[in-house]
């Protein structure tokens, strides 16, 4: 589908915007159709019907499966048919059925089958054929009444793991394997059948390893001389003794542990008296072991005190780990001086019910001490100076509670450099005494107990490495001592609220502090500290405010490589509109971070504003149309609040203007239009003036019949004697009347000088009224005319000039 996807693409036109979108699309499928591709070969190739109750194999399998378990199900037969379609399997489990035969036969079509499991069934016998390419088979936990070793295993060279099982032994079973070179040598010999005076003889090839399985439930009885030739490693798993048989392990083991090449012994699901185990270690003690391992140890009848002669040993250490107890009382000495004694280098006595470790009465060689999980008290070691020795001490998971107790211990501990008394219950309350630690401490984990910020006065002076995380440290106090030699500093878990400078730690290179309540670091750190090379400080409830942008940018410009957990862990917290946003993904302007900055940007803005403003204002004019919206605005004010009695006066006109002659054009060419189209009547001298009567009388007529009187001022204006005379009787109306019937437009500029001292009224009008200008520019005259009708109210009850005379 992709490659005609493809050739229809490279069909196209070569229109650029459709091929790159087509190659996008072509690419996206591409990658899903692989990733489902290689989803369902996996899924295909690994299939597991374990504890499925199936009584026989599936017929659906895919032939392209590899990996096949069937372990925990009541299949019983296994034919050729069931699997030879499966030309891919490499691995079978089997474990765990009810199959009784087994022919090799069915795995002939199965040529790269590598790994066979048909354990824990009911096998009484195999048919073989040869499996060249097999590395691990197990038949053990089987019911074989002899070893199932035929001529043909010899032919599988490849072969790494085997386990049998039989219920007795003959010297020549293995030899048909005696020249391959195995791993792993699981025997089981849970059937074992006793017999009575009869000693059996097994010879097993040369393996690293040696695995013997004996019965969980019976006394050890085994009588069976198993010799190996070279051995590294051996296993002895389900051990029961009491004093009467206690003999017969050792005789066992006296084959076994012949040889140079031993290295380990380790014994599993041990059950034993006091006196049975102390014989067992004097009897391995000079033996070829170094290390000798006991897991899951069972203590039973009595503990009482046993001789125990350190003689010279190979034995390099000793574990001994889940230890239960059914002795309630004993003598401490009894059990504890056979170990404090012990002249090997490394001990462990670990998941054990013990509660003390005496001190050992004579120079001690031990090198390392692990007593993990026990129920050790802080009077362990106390007054103690025969560990000088002692390089490593762990006490994890016990009874401490006091740190300066644990310090005192180490005082006489001149070769101590690790110590590890974690999960615990120490506490580091102000003592009066100062902390009396070894000197040669280098490591120390604290890590896991309630220790809060004094525990920084009780450290040891010399430590590199440092661990105090999970505990209750708020902060890191300033007087705290001295520690140039601190290199590692680990206080994740902890409540502290900022990153330790690096004032008193000039060493330091690692640092952890995750999962604290870091919400501000201090934007200095990398400046304090010039020595980090590796930070963790994830996983924090960062306030993602101006405070925190100095340190993104320092952690951001560090190394991957040293600032650990980056991106991922450092997340913001605070506030909720960005929780959860990456650190690397959160940014704050300068601006808004920096008062004096923001400051003065904002007040040279207002400048800048202020400047366009005003530079906007002188080049449109504005102060004009503001000065004409306010005229309009006061005009339509004092129009709405004309007293009623005035309103109902018998008027003619609405405005009487008054004019030069010089300007008589722009009177009747733009003042007049623009007026009478709304329906406003103006009288105008030599339209409307009575003949007969004197000038004086029509003007003081026609004023007073006119609701507004207009004049037209201008140079020419001040020149005429009417004009003048038009403006007194005017203005004497208005203080008359009280009412604001005038109305001057300034149609050109008037200098205040050149207006002759005569007209001191005209003088004193145009001071303290306000005037509307005409305007030169076309776009400003809408605004002029709206302000001048503004000042009529067209509603008026006019009366004709025929009502009037008559």
């Amino acid at each position: 589908m992709v490659k005609s996807l493809w050739d229809s693409l490279c069909n196209m036109s070569q229109d650029r915007e459709p091929i790159v979108e087509s190659f996008h699309f072509v690419c996206t499928l591409a990658l899903i159709v692989g990733s489902m591709t290689q989803f369902s070969d996996e899924f295909e190739s690994v299939v597991d019907y374990s504890n499925k109750n199936l009584t026989h194999i599936p017929k659906d399998l895919s032939p392209r499966t590899k990996s096949l378990s069937l372990s925990q199900n009541s299949i019983s037969d296994l034919r050729m048919s069931d699997i030879s379609f499966l030309s891919e399997l490499r691995v079978l489990r089997l474990s765990h059925n009810r199959i009784r035969r087994l022919d090799f036969g069915v795995f002939l079509l199965n040529r790269d089958l590598e790994y066979l499991d048909v354990s824990h069934n009911r096998l009484q016998n195999i048919s073989c054929c040869p499996m060249v390419n097999l590395k691990h088979l197990d038949l053990s936990f089987n019911d074989f009444e002899v070893l199932p070793v035929y001529k043909e295993f010899g032919n599988l060279r490849k072969l790494s793991f085997l386990g049998l099982s039989a219920a007795k032994f003959r010297q020549l079973d293995l030899l048909p394997i005696s020249h391959l070179h195995l791993s792993y040598v699981l025997l089981d010999l849970v059937n074992y059948q006793i017999k009575d005076g009869e000693t059996e003889s097994l010879q097993v090839p040369n393996t690293n390893v040696l695995h013997l399985v004996f019965h969980p439930n019976s006394l050890f009885s085994v009588q069976v001389k198993i010799s190996v030739n070279a051995l590294g490693c051996l296993q002895l798993s389900n051990i029961k003794l009491n004093d009467e048989n206690c003999q017969s392990l050792i005789i066992f083991l006296s084959e076994l542990t012949r040889g140079p090449t031993l290295l380990n012994l380790t014994l599993q699901h041990i059950e034993t008296n006091w006196k049975c185990f102390v014989r067992l270690l004097q009897f391995l003690w000079p033996r070829p072991v170094e290390h000798l391992n006991i897991y899951n140890l069972t203590i039973t009848e009595s503990i009482s005190r046993e001789t125990f002669i350190y003689v010279e040993t190979v034995l390099k250490s000793l574990k001994i780990e889940h230890v239960t107890n059914q002795v309630f009382l004993f003598a401490k000495d009894a059990l504890y001086s056979v170990f404090a004694e012990m002249n090997i280098r490394m001990l462990t006595l670990s998941d054990t019910p013990f509660i003390h470790m005496v001190c050992p009465e004579f120079p001690s060689t031990f090198v390392l001490l692990n007593f993990t999980q026990n129920v050790f008290t802080d009077s362990i070691f106390q007054g103690c100076s025969t560990l000088k020795r002692l390089e490593t001490l762990i006490l994890q998971r016990n009874g401490l509670k006091n740190l300066f107790k644990v310090a005192l211990m180490t005082k006489t501990m001149s070769s101590l450099e690790t110590l590890d008394v974690s999960l615990n219950s120490l506490n580091s309350h102000v003592y009066d005494r100062t902390c009396a630690w070894a000197e040669s401490i280098r490591v120390l984990n604290l890590s896991s107990n309630v220790l809060s910020d004094s525990v920084f006065r009780c450290l040891p002076p010399k430590v590199k490495v440092l661990d105090l995380h999970n505990n209750r440290i708020v902060s890191i106090p300033k007087d705290v001592t001295h520690l140039q030699a601190l290199q590692e500093l680990n206080v994740a878990s902890n409540f502290l609220t900022d990153l330790p400078g690096c004032g008193a730690f000039s060493s330091l290179s690692v640092l952890v502090i995750d999962h604290n309540s870091v919400s501000h670091p201090s934007s200095d750190f990398f400046q304090s500290c010039q020595n980090i090379r590796s930070i963790t400080a994830g996983n924090n409830p960062f306030r993602c405010t101006c405070e925190l942008r100095e340190f993104v940018k320092n952690i951001g410009q560090a190394s991957r490589a040293v600032v650990e957990g980056w991106p991922d862990s450092y997340r913001c917290d605070h506030p909720d509109s960005i929780k959860g946003t990456p650190l690397q993904d959160f940014h704050m302007s300068p601006l808004s971070c920096d008062t004096i900055l923001l400051t003065v940007t904002i007040g040279a803005t207002l400048l800048l504003l202020a400047a366009i403003g005003t530079f906007l204002c002188l080049y449109f004019d504005l102060p004009w149309y503001l000065r004409m919206l306010c005229q309009w605005t006061q005009t339509r004010h004092r129009a709405r609040n004309i007293p009623l009695e005035e309103l109902q006066r018998n008027l003619q006109f609405h405005a009487f203007v008054s004019y030069s002659e010089h300007d008589s054009a722009w009177v009747k060419n733009e003042l007049l239009p623009n007026l009478e189209k709304d329906d406003i009547r103006v009288c105008l001298h030599e339209r409307n003036f009575v003949p007969g009567k004197s000038i004086v009388e029509n003007i003081i007529h026609f004023i007073e019949k006119s609701y507004k009187s207009i004049f037209v001022l201008s140079p020419h204006f001040i020149q005429s004697e009417w004009c003048h005379y038009e403006l007194y009787f005017a203005h004497h109306n208005l203080f008359h009347e009280g009412s604001d019937n005038l109305i001057l437009i300034l149609l050109e500029p008037i200098q205040q000088n050149n207006i002759p001292s005569r007209y001191h009224k005209l003088r004193a009008l145009m001071a303290q009224r306000t005037y509307l200008e005409w305007p030169t520019e076309k776009g400003k005259r809408g605004l002029f005319w709206a302000n001048l009708r503004a000042s009529f109210i067209m509603k008026l009850a006019l009366v004709n000039e025929d009502d009037v005379k008559t």
